[in-house]
């Protein structure tokens, strides 16, 4: 699916009336402050549900009101079959800060849950915090792993939902001082089982990220490259048992008050020379190495015939011409939808220099209007 209609109201300060927009590639323009980073934060909302940016949702209300509204039209985007111009779905957010409600809609039908709307736009954003993903902590690369895995395997959500829950209860347990040991072990024994078949699921989806991301990484000429290993860790050592795990930990993890093993502490280790590259790679190889990786993961969604849809801010300002020029000939190759935005006004031929232009659009972004030329 891609993008081809956008329509907000209320959001930070973008002006209501709609936008086309190309299932390839759309280069956004202009000033500080014009709003071109708001638009890709309103996509960002309908694939994701939140701000790329900022947790707090009363932040990207416009100002002196209390709702906003997104809305975008989906084609069958580049991969499909037949190509076609047909609006296949219609998706929207509204989110009411005032009275902390949202309602979410596909296709005119109410729905429950924001994986209804993620599911139809997949959106991966490379902005300059994703490159905390390599020197950032566990966290941030579990979530990166976990978006794949939730548009890979269908039941991924569900579950992980479950295992927030019975995490919750463990903790809270934890936290209460003197444990009942009985009741604790019911506990384990439903956290070990339902983490047994997450980390499968993770295990799976991140064999198939990996042999993408390596093959990604056979086309780049540089002297790392062999050195860098990639691997799974689920967050305990599965040649034992969770439970047991748990039970051995136990004095730590009522000292700690938290659950310390299971998937929770999952993580991609990536390490050069058996150390951490986050400790050996410069800042331009860390970054080097997110982009390969975000790649790989719209790699794999391709090859399963879904079209993610790139929202690449300010690259101008993180990557030097080598590296966008990579970047634009890779995604160009995935047949991704991608918007692109700069304060300076794009040119085209620096990042297809080769003559190979794809089809896009250009918009000038001012005071939250944008407009094509």
């Amino acid at each position: 699916m891609a993008l081809v209609k956008l329509q907000t109201q209320h959001f930070r300060n973008l002006l209501s009336a709609p936008v086309e927009f190309s299932p390839s590639f759309n280069l956004l323009y202009g000033a500080n402050g014009s709003g071109k980073t708001s638009v890709l934060e309103a996509i960002g909302y309908l694939g994701l549900g939140r701000s790329f940016r900022v947790s707090r949702h009363q932040a990207v209300v416009a100002h002196g009101q209390s709702k906003l509204t997104v809305f975008g039209a989906l084609d069958s985007g580049l991969l499909a079959q037949a190509s076609s111009e047909k609006v296949e779905h219609r998706i929207g957010i509204s989110r009411d800060v005032s009275l902390k409600e949202t309602q979410l809609r596909v296709d005119g039908e109410a729905v429950r849950s924001l994986s209804f709307l993620a599911m139809h736009l997949p959106v991966s954003v490379i902005d300059p915090g994703v490159f905390d993903i390599v020197a950032g902590g566990p966290g941030k690369r579990r979530q990166f792993l976990d978006w794949l895995v939730f548009h890979v395997e269908p039941s991924f959500s569900a579950l992980w939902q479950q295992v927030q829950r019975v995490t919750s209860q463990r903790n809270q347990m934890l936290r209460n001082g003197r444990l009942d040991e009985s009741l604790m072990r019911v506990w384990d024994s439903q956290y070990g089982a339902l983490a047994e078949s997450l980390s499968d699921i993770r295990e799976t989806v991140f064999h198939r990220f990996k042999i993408a991301f390596e093959s990604v990484l056979a086309e780049l000429d540089a002297p790392w490259v062999e050195g860098l290993k990639m691997d799974f860790y689920p967050g305990w050592d599965r040649s034992t048992a969770l439970t047991e795990v748990l039970v051995n930990h136990r004095e730590q993890e009522r000292r700690m008050g938290h659950t310390l093993y299971g998937p929770n502490r999952a993580d991609i280790r990536l390490k050069f020379g058996g150390r951490p590259v986050a400790e050996t790679f410069s800042r331009g190889q860390q970054k080097t190495l997110v982009i390969l990786m975000k790649i790989a993961q719209g790699k794999v969604l391709s090859d399963l015939g879904k079209q993610v849809t790139f929202l690449l801010d300010d690259i101008n300002a993180e990557l030097d011409v080598r590296h966008r020029v990579m970047l634009a000939r890779n995604l160009q190759e995935l047949r991704c939808q991608v918007f692109i935005t700069s304060i300076e006004h794009p040119e085209p031929d620096t990042l297809w220099h080769d003559g190979d232009t794809p089809e896009y659009r250009m918009f000038h972004v001012e005071h939250g209007q944008l407009t094509e030329e």
